[in-house]
């Protein structure tokens, strides 16, 4: 291994170069104008994957395709299946960046640009990982697939069929994701649960145009105040979410768990301070880490009613709407939970206005198994890598792409977290520490290593 480590750290400006590349392409999947852009950020990886040595193509499905790559050459050895996305987040408020979304920019060693480390550069260390592994040795150790879509940041609607039916092609012994983060500076991390996901777009419909607030109001529900009251009733002053039959499955933490959270440096107040919230909120009775990382929640993402340009303009609109999310942890189901909360949210809704509630996309919880080689493996790996043996967290974040491996293929997932968590991901200024990418690259090498019959 000593030849592949000193090939990746002495590649080091270059594997920069490509990720500054990769990044330059706006991949973002949730506008339509930018297709054509998704389509080229698809087709870049898969021409860096074919100049490496791998069988890649790009796999058309109904939204944005698919790059799926293998190497399958090492007789009796394991396969690891590494999945990645290429699309990102839009890039907006535009006016708090400091520099061009998609103008990459150095900034001491940290890359700002959107995607810098979700996911483009996280997935392109482990791709840099992997071909450095291959080109130096002229084979690997053991087998290995690529699936990297473009989807993600809208749900993966198309994914789940795509791997319905490739399941043969996709076939692994594990899968690895590097789409999480690090505990902090220095604290390399593996992810071993994942909270599901449940995102509902609530509209609440009152008079069939909008009203003059003066001559109307008082005769006519307002939709808006219709809507906050019904939104502001979903959670008490303690934080805790009074949908009947919400925490009917929710696994509470065991004693071990919660020493687990417990033993983590983790500081309140500079969470607090590095936030710039006066004082830091959740359900009572459980510790900041605890309720980012093992218990449910709800929060609105998107409120929308009435006049908001410059000015004033009284009127009484004609509707509201709100986005909401939860994030469930095991074993809460996301249909049930979508079920149950739809139901809850007409029998508010008052007889003066109508409701239509709709679903964007769910995941499903996830919980890693922690005895196991492969996690062992990729400690190991890490330890490698980054000089230290890594912690093992709970992200309140979802990947649903890792329940639908283990309900079609039958197989767990490594998260390994190459990130920060000051990365902003889905914020203005995303960032990606460099060292750290330069890590994850030899990290994955070391892994094929450890894994390697």
């Amino acid at each position: 291994m000593k030849n592949v480590i000193e090939r990746l750290s002495g590649g080091r400006q270059e594997h920069i170069d490509r990720l500054v590349e990769w990044l330059r392409i706006p991949s973002i999947s949730t506008d339509s104008r930018r297709n054509g852009d998704v389509r080229q950020a698809g087709q870049w990886i898969l021409d860096e994957l074919s100049a490496s040595g791998f069988d890649a193509r790009l796999d058309e499905t109904a939204g944005h395709p698919v790059c799926f790559a293998s190497w399958t050459q090492a007789a009796d050895a394991p396969t690891v299946l590494i999945y990645g996305h290429y699309d990102v987040q839009p890039p907006e408020p535009l006016e708090l960046w400091r520099h061009g979304a998609f103008e990459p920019t150095l900034e001491g060693e940290n890359l700002i640009a959107r995607g810098a480390t979700d996911d483009k550069g996280q997935v392109l260390a482990l791709v840099r990982g992997v071909c450095g592994v291959l080109q130096e040795q002229g084979s690997l150790p053991i087998n290995v697939k690529f699936l990297i879509e473009g989807e993600e940041e809208i749900g993966s609607p198309n994914l789940a069929p795509y791997i319905e039916s490739h399941q043969e092609e996709l076939a692994a012994d594990v899968a690895v994701i590097a789409d999480c983060s690090q505990f902090g500076p220095g604290m390399p991390a593996i992810t071993v649960a994942l909270k599901g996901l449940v995102y509902l777009e609530i509209f609440v419909q009152g008079p069939n145009r909008d009203l003059h607030s003066g001559s109307f109001g008082g005769s006519v529900e307002n939709p808006a105040n219709a809507l906050t009251r019904i939104l502001g009733s979903l959670r008490d002053e303690e934080g805790h979410i009074t949908i009947p039959g919400f925490y009917d499955r929710v696994r509470d933490l065991t004693t071990e768990q919660r020493a687990a959270f417990a033993e983590l440096p983790f500081d309140d107040e500079g969470y607090r301070d590095e936030l710039g919230v006066p004082q830091l909120h959740g359900e009572a009775g459980w510790t900041t880490l605890e309720r980012k990382g093992a218990r449910p929640t709800l929060d609105i993402n998107g409120l929308l009613s009435g006049w908001t340009g410059e000015g004033a303009k009284t009127v009484l609109p004609a509707h509201a709407s709100a986005k909401l999310s939860m994030r469930l942890v095991a074993d809460q189901d996301p249909k049930e939970i979508e079920a149950l909360v739809t139901e809850h949210l007409h029998s508010l809704c008052p007889p003066s206005c109508t409701m239509k509630v709709s679903t964007h996309h769910g995941a499903e919880p996830v919980l890693v198994e922690r005895n196991s080689e492969w996690l062992e493996a990729a400690a190991r790996a890490i330890e490698k890598g980054f000089g230290k043996a890594p912690v093992y967290i709970h992200e309140g974040g979802s990947i649903p792409v890792v329940s639908d491996l283990k309900r079609i293929l039958g197989i767990d997932t490594i998260l390994l977290g190459l990130g920060l968590p000051d990365d902003n991901a889905h914020s203005p200024n995303e960032k990606f520490h460099l060292p750290d990418y330069q890590r994850g690259i030899e990290t994955i090498a070391w892994f094929l290593d450890e894994v390697a019959p």
